[in-house]
């Protein structure tokens, strides 16, 4: 039964995945176009995610170093949102504000240096163990 107060949740079955699809798409294309760090991101991981199949030398090696680096996509479309949240509520500068967009920098800092530990790690053991 749809809810009278969303029209879009009234979706079911391929309807909905069709246009829960067409909508993550939009983001992509958003990201790619207003975020310079998911567009830098993003041509980084067309070079390494080839590279991970060559470099990983079983399928746990391989899902390890393709995840990291989409782990760092994900977590840089997750800052951005937050981002253009806080922004949306208010541009006054607020403690709070502040605070929500460190937290969501601080979070894709980790991802990437997460994903440059794993492809050090990858690296290492390869060339120079």
């Amino acid at each position: 039964m749809a809810s009278s107060s969303n029209p879009h949740k009234g979706r079911t079955g391929i309807d909905r995945v069709v246009h829960a699809a067409g909508y993550s798409l939009q983001g992509l294309r958003s990201a790619y176009r207003h975020e310079s760090a998911f567009r830098q991101e993003l041509w980084l991981a067309a070079l390494l995610l080839p590279l991970a199949l060559w470099l990983g030398r079983g399928w746990v090696e391989v899902a390890l170093l393709a995840g990291s680096v989409l782990l760092v996509l994900i977590v840089e479309l997750l800052n951005s949102a937050i981002e253009a949240t806080v922004d949306r509520v208010s541009l006054e500068l607020h403690e709070l504000s502040k605070r929500a967009k460190d937290f969501g920098s601080a979070a894709v800092m980790l991802s990437l240096l997460l994903a440059g530990g794993i492809w050090a790690a990858a690296l290492w053991t390869r060339f120079l163990a």
